[in-house]
């Protein structure tokens, strides 16, 4: 069978699958988001899907809203057996899931039904999953709540930051899509309805939620660093401005210490949490480049 296919997806994540599904099947549309502004200079930016479509000479459209009717003539034009969405960044109404006799299929990056939503990856980290995953789903009118078709696992090790986790997934869901689809399209594949009871779920991160809170332990502070990147990011108030944490670790040190306190710990900026230290290894002040932390000391005589 030679399924007609429209690919759904947006950032880097998303690369690996299209590459992979141009490679061996006929994509014959791609959806992507519109451009964005990125970087201090907000210079509008293409999705890098969007740069992959312009390199494989596949159409392409960038509707600020799926459900518009000139993006909804384009699907029914492209007339696909199947869509396949990986990190799509907007909901696929009924018009749209109805649309392929295939149906719809998410490379969803957890291991569902933990972490329906926008920030799987993010959150795993987070809350100190020892492992995640890819999950291959038939999508239907909820978030992450459609039948299972494949999964695999993958560890989460001690320094996984969120780019270093998505990557490793990004590569694993588009080789257990690729090992999944020719079973899929024969239907030999039974499809497991999710626990709705073992739900868990990661929303769309806001800047806000980078704020250290340093009434939390060491460990989860620390997870936060790693999970918020790039965005929003780990910060708390310097100086006027906020200085964004990008590398920590912790020790764990006794001490009537009041949590938030600045300290210096070998030579190195820290702040006392509700059980340890955070020691801030890499940090970025407001207005300047990344610099390690014993450096920022140099010019922060009055941290501690």
């Amino acid at each position: 069978m030679h399924p007609r296919i429209v690919f759904m997806g947006s950032p880097e994540f998303a690369v690996p699958t299209l590459r992979s599904l141009a490679q061996h099947y006929m994509v014959v549309g791609v959806v992507t988001q519109p451009d964005r502004p990125a970087g201090r200079g907000q210079t509008l930016t293409p999705p890098p899907v969007k740069i992959l479509a312009q390199e494989l000479d596949l159409p392409f459209i960038q509707p600020p809203k799926l459900r518009q009717p000139e993006a909804i003539d384009r699907l029914i034009s492209w007339a696909p057996d199947l869509i396949v969405v990986a990190a799509f960044g907007q909901i696929l109404r009924p018009q749209v899931l109805d649309l392929p006799s295939l149906g719809c299929v998410n490379v969803h990056a957890s291991l569902l039904p933990r972490w329906r939503g926008a920030a799987p990856i993010n959150a795993a980290i987070l809350h100190g999953d020892d492992q995640t995953g890819i999950t291959i789903m038939r999508m239907d009118s909820g978030v992450d709540t459609g039948p299972i078709i494949t999964q695999r696992a993958e560890p989460i090790h001690t320094h996984d930051t969120a780019p270093v986790l998505s990557e490793r997934l990004a590569l694993l869901g588009a080789d257990l899509l690729m090992e999944t689809l020719p079973g899929y399209l024969r239907g030999e594949i039974p499809q497991q309805t999710q626990d709705d009871a073992l739900a868990t779920y990661a929303p769309m991160l806001h800047k806000e939620d980078g704020a250290l809170d340093f009434t939390k332990t060491s460990v989860e502070l620390e997870r936060l660093v790693r999970a918020f990147q790039p965005w929003p990011g780990a910060y708390l108030a310097w100086a006027g401005g906020l200085l964004k944490i990008l590398r920590a670790s912790t020790a764990d040190v006794a001490g009537n210490i009041p949590p938030g306190q600045h300290l210096i710990y070998r030579g190195i900026p820290a702040v006392q949490t509700a059980d340890g230290l955070l020691i801030l290894e890499e940090i970025q002040p407001a207005g300047k480049k990344p610099m390690p932390g014993k450096i920022f000391l140099q010019g922060a005589r009055n941290w501690a």
